[in-house]
């Protein structure tokens, strides 16, 4: 009955604009994009004994260039420590990236913010995210003013195989000595990730991937929501 026909997590404006998205992404990056290794928190995927210090973080930072073919002679990093933070017990924030990414004389300068940074899939998520401005601005596909230019770099690591670290750190609900505290770290929701990934695994032609176990319960439980919308459609 149509009752129970599965729905989508996403509204049918996001749906649209994530379809239509992916589509021009392939269409720039080419169709073998699509099947490139997907990155897993794992050691074998993320061989680094730390993810704190400019040490550590040039060296996550070199691992994931080279998954996203970003040759790492035009990169350079700008490690900070601390960032203020000023969210007051029980606040709702969008805190935005805890990143930059810019230009100089021809290299790409990426700044991570040590201090908006708490665990290591956080940080990868954060320098996907620089790195694929690097893919997008650097290589003049898109236009610094384009309206969704941060979503679109957002969904630009799914298909690059870093959904994973992207979905997970999309919403964080943590406690420290001020409170209990949530904050979105990207700027694609935990449903339009999910929606994503589904879409993603289905062009790669996986209907259950393992590598899905690593997302967090709320992507994962949207993307198989997805998935049922998608192979019902």
């Amino acid at each position: 009955m149509a009752w129970f026909a599965p729905r989508s997590p996403v509204a049918p404006d996001e749906q649209t604009w994530i379809e239509d998205s992916i589509g021009w992404l392939v269409g720039q990056f080419g169709t073998a994009v699509l099947h490139r290794p997907v990155i897993e928190p794992t050691s074998a995927c993320l061989p680094v004994a730390g993810f704190a210090g400019a040490s550590n973080v040039r060296t996550v930072m070199h691992l994931v260039a080279d998954a996203m073919a970003v040759p790492r002679d035009r990169l350079a990093l700008e490690y900070v420590a601390g960032r203020p933070d000023r969210l007051l017990r029980w606040q709702h924030a969008y805190s935005g990236p805890a990143g930059h990414y810019h230009e100089h004389d021809g290299t790409a300068v990426i700044t991570v913010y040590g201090g908006q940074i708490s665990t290591p899939g956080q940080l990868v998520a954060t320098l996907a995210h620089e790195l694929g401005h690097a893919r997008l601005l650097g290589e003049n596909r898109i236009a610094g003013d384009r309206r969704d230019g941060e979503p679109l770099t957002d969904l630009l690591t799914v298909v690059f195989g870093f959904g994973i670290f992207s979905a997970n750190a999309a919403f964080d609900y943590s406690a420290d000595a001020r409170g209990w505290r949530s904050r979105r770290l990207g700027y694609l929701t935990e449903q339009m990730f999910g929606y994503a990934l589904a879409r993603y695994s289905l062009l790669r032609g996986e209907c259950d991937p393992a590598w899905a176990t690593h997302l967090d319960t709320n992507p994962r439980a949207y993307m198989r929501q997805a998935m049922r919308y998608l192979r019902a459609a």
